[in-house]
Parts: C-alpha cells; structure tokens; sequence
C-alpha cells in the first residue's frame, strides 16, 4: 500500500529554487524575465499580516497586498481557523439542487452593509461579477449599451475587457463587445449626451479610478447617479478594489452618499485565500432576471457560493469588524497622504499625493532644471511612464518595500498595503520614499544609472 499523505508545504519547500525554471517551462515566462531584470525575484518564502518574507528571511513591507486582495493581512489566524472548520466538518457543498446556507449568511452581513440593496449573486472573481453586471443591466432594462469612463479598468474577460479603457490590455483581442462607449471620468455633459439616447442599460464607474487612483471631483457620481435615474439607466459601482474599507469607509461611495444601483465587489472579500466575487443588487433588477421557475438557473456560476469562499467572505467581514479595519484605513491613510504630501515643496519631480484612506497615488512629473530634464526626457522618449521605476526598483531593493506603479505608462506609483499596516510602518514608507525620491534629483546618481539600463532594455525590447 502506497502512503497516501500529500503534504503540499514539504512540496513547496523542496521545489521553491525550481520556481522559476517550472514558470519558464509551463507557465509565463515572460513575467520571469521581467522580474529577473528589475531584481523581484527573491523568492518569497513566507507571509504575514503586512509583511513577506524572503529566500534570506529579510522582511518587506508589502504595499502591493495582491492587488488589494490582502486589506486583512496574509494568512490572517481568524480566517484559517473559518476555513479549517469548514474542511473539518464534511459539509455537503455545491450540491447545485439544493441552497447553500453559508451563501445566505455572508449575504445576510454584506447587505447590512449596504441596506438600500436587497440581492446578491455570488460569482469566483471581479471580472465575472462585471460579466453579470453586464447581462443583469441588459436584461432588466431591455437596453444594449454600456458606458464606462476613459482610463477605467473592469477586468481581462471579454465584456470586462470591452468596458477597460487600456490599449495595452485591449490590443489583439478586438472586436470586443458593442455598445460599448467610453466617456470622459469627471464630465457629466459627456456622459449626458451619451445616456440622452435612452438606449444604455447601465454606466459602470470605479468610484476611485485604480488606474491611476483618479478621484471623482465632488458632484461627479452624485450627479451621474441623478443623470442615471432620469434617463433609466442602471448605475453600477465597480468596488472591486475600492470597496471592504479600503478608502475609509465600507464602500467608497459612501464618500459621496451615492446608493448604486449594483455594486461590484471582490478581491479584499476573499482573506486572500478562496477567490470570490459579489453583485449586490436591487430586487426588481434581480427579479427581472431570475423572473420564472424556468429561469431560476438563466445565469450562475459552478463554484460561485463554494462553502470555503463563503467561509472566507463571511471571516474576512467578522475580522473587518472586530479589528476596525475600516477606522484604521481611514486613520493611516490620512496620516500616510499628509506625510508624503509635505515631501511635494521639496522635490521638483513630486507633482501631487491623493487618494482615500489607504488607497493612495503618489504622483511625479516632469522637472523644471535643465539636469533633471534632460534625463526625464531620455526615459520618457524609451518609454512613457519609466522614470516610476526609477522609484520602485529602489523602494524594493534598498528599503524593502513592494510597490506598483499605478498603470502602464503613468507617472503614478500606488500604494495599496493591508488595511492592518501600524504607525511604525507608516514612518518606513515616509523614510524610504524620501530617500529614494531625494536620490532620483542628483545627477548623475544610481538611481540614474539604474534608469539608464532600463532605457538599455527598452531599447533592446523594442528592437
């Protein structure tokens, strides 16, 4: 008889120095090029809270946190515990012909969150709830067209893809789906003369732009909502990152007193461990949809309320609660923008810091000194947007801070860190940015060079 015990952490630790080499081979070995050249690839061994930990066991600071997913922490205790319950007990999960009960609860709580909304619809990700935002909008209200805001981002599937204003991820892929329209984010007569028409089902809008961590000037959403309800067309949240108290309160819109029609959510939901996507939504739009017994199945999702990305949901929102994470977002996040803002007099290469909560973007620009232009010039004529990984790679390598510039060929580098992160990390990230940003004003310099061969590889790519 053969031992039938896996142990998957044994198997981590004994092929972690392959990973690389197995990504090459099967997986995306473009992304291992890219992290060799810029000096990611440390080889993270372990996570926790607010922190990762390499090859060498040196501890970074993770602003990055999965691209939102980890607003409590890795490997968060609470959340291990819902999720050892859950596989300790022989629970009958999708049995498909029957009602979930742990899908009823987490509903239950996200909907005390958000009370002028009645309906959920579970789905695996933020790309399919904007899929079933997309046929929700189209079946209720008998309309085709959907309008998104220039520079916004809903996700690489193809209708989520189709409301993506991003050429860098669109090209190749075309035609997406019709019907879709773009307007400018900020300009309510732009988006009136398109919704005048009355033949758009919804206007699908990111609060907070994550690309670029746009924020709405103060009558935007208000007034696009009103401009919604007069012409019959759905307004539609897109909180997928914005939304579990990452701005500082439960939903950003909230920041607006806006009720959606629908509001998107994902990433921060899961814990980091069990994907999973949420459509909360008004009862006569969903009613329209699931309207007969026929159509009880019309749209759904295999995996969509699997009892672990329940149990996720439902430990992330207790953990949320408990440790009033949505308070401390707000709380460091003011602190963090009012620190790195005083840095702006003092660096001509600083152009502005805004954001909501711990959702924050960190904004350069072109220089005024002749040194300084000239070697902005040579980056940006390689590659518009490189001079933020002037700022990055070094944040990384001397400070051990992960971080993300905020979209392709932005000047915007964003800070997205768990909502757990303490006063002492704050002060790291203050320190660290201002090293580093005092670093890229002296020329000639390593940052410099470090740009120099970033010029070298742009060169080399595009040839």
């Amino acid at each position: 008889m053969t031992d039938s015990h896996l142990d998957v952490s044994e198997m981590f630790v004994a092929r972690q120095a392959q990973r690389s080499s197995m990504h090459a081979r099967h997986l995306n070995e473009q992304l291992v090029r890219v992290l060799k050249t810029i000096g990611y690839d440390v080889g993270f061994q372990k996570g926790h809270g607010q922190y990762l930990y390499d090859r060498d066991g040196v501890r970074y600071l993770d602003l990055l946190s999965g691209f939102g997913v980890f607003a409590i922490g890795r490997n968060h205790p609470a959340l291990r515990t819902a999720l050892k319950s859950v596989l300790d007990s022989d629970l009958p999960n999708l049995v498909q012909l029957d009602v979930s009960t742990l899908a009823g609860v987490l509903a239950e709580r996200l909907l005390k969150h958000v009370p002028y909304l009645d309906k959920i619809f579970f789905a695996n990700s933020g790309a399919e709830t904007v899929e079933a935002a997309i046929k929700f909008a189209r079946g209720a209200t008998g309309r085709s067209g959907i309008v998104h805001c220039e520079h916004s981002f809903h996700g690489l599937s193809y209708g989520a893809l189709s409301l993506t204003d991003d050429d860098n991820f669109r090209n190749g892929f075309e035609p997406l789906l019709p019907g879709c329209t773009a307007v400018p984010f900020n300009d309510l007569a732009a988006l009136e003369r398109v919704l005048s028409s009355r033949d758009v089902a919804a206007f699908i809008v990111e609060p907070i732009q994550g690309k670029g961590v746009n924020l709405p000037a103060d009558d935007f959403l208000p007034a696009a909502a009103a401009l919604c309800r007069k012409y019959g067309t759905l307004f539609i949240a897109d909180e997928i990152q914005t939304g579990i108290g990452r701005t500082g309160r439960f939903l950003a819109v909230e920041h607006w007193n806006v009720e959606p029609d629908m509001v998107l959510l994902a990433k921060a939901l899961s814990g980091g461990h069990v994907p999973i996507g949420a459509l909360l939504t008004r009862k006569h739009i969903f009613d329209k949809i699931f309207n007969r017994m026929d159509r009880a199945v019309v749209h759904g999702s295999t995996f969509g309320k699997n009892d672990l990305a329940m149990a996720a949901g439902i430990a992330t929102l207790e953990v949320m609660e408990n440790e009033k994470l949505v308070e401390q977002a707000a709380k460091r996040g003011a602190e963090l923008r009012l620190a790195l803002t005083r840095m702006v007099p003092g660096y001509e290469l600083m152009k502005e810091v805004r954001g909501k909560g711990l959702m924050i973007g960190v904004e350069f620009g072109p220089p005024k000194s002749l040194r300084l232009k000239a070697s902005w010039t040579m980056l940006e004529t390689a590659n518009k947007g490189l001079f933020c990984q002037l700022i990055t790679v070094p944040l990384f390598k001397d400070h051990k801070i992960l971080t993300q510039v905020a979209g392709h060929g932005l000047h915007t580098i964003k800070l997205l860190p768990p909502l757990t992160i303490t006063e002492e990390d704050c002060r790291w990230i203050e320190t660290a940015f201002d090293d580093v940003i005092a670093a890229s004003h002296k020329v000639p310099g390593a940052v410099w060079s470090l740009g120099k061969t970033l010029v070298d590889n742009a060169i080399r790519k595009s040839a």
